[in-house]
């Protein structure tokens, strides 16, 4: 065997090994893209679940809430006359005093007018 030929057949051992290492490197390649797709595959079936899932969230929210605020119009009324009895008892507290007031100005007066007559009558004597 000579030189060129020992050249040859190092170059064309190389190749092959060469080759071999490219062929094992793509079918890797190809495991991983095929796995990717199975990932991504999954992925989206779980997001159209999710997706689907979240529409009845969101129908149920509205309709939730929906029925909240026609129950808050029912006891707006009530919440109402409530504060309209707080202002009439509030009301009927401020009248009391003023008339407590007026009986207690009154009888002050009447006893002094008293108490000045009686005065009077002392002195007269």
């Amino acid at each position: 065997m000579t030189i060129g030929e020992l050249a040859g057949l190092i170059a064309a051992i190389a190749f092959f090994i060469i080759a071999i290492s490219v062929a094992v490197l793509l079918i890797k390649l190809s495991k991983t893209v095929d796995q990717v797709n199975k990932n991504i595959s999954s992925i989206s079936q779980d997001i159209d679940v999710i997706s689907k899932q979240a529409e009845d969230i969101l129908a149920s929210s509205n309709s939730l809430v929906k029925d909240i605020n026609e129950k808050i119009n029912i006891l707006d009324p009530v919440y109402q006359a409530a504060a309209d009895v707080g202002q009439s008892v509030s009301d009927l507290n401020t009248a009391t005093k003023n008339l407590t007031k007026k009986f207690q100005n009154r009888n002050k007066k009447s006893f002094m007018e008293k108490a000045a007559g009686v005065g009077l009558r002392m002195f007269k004597k």
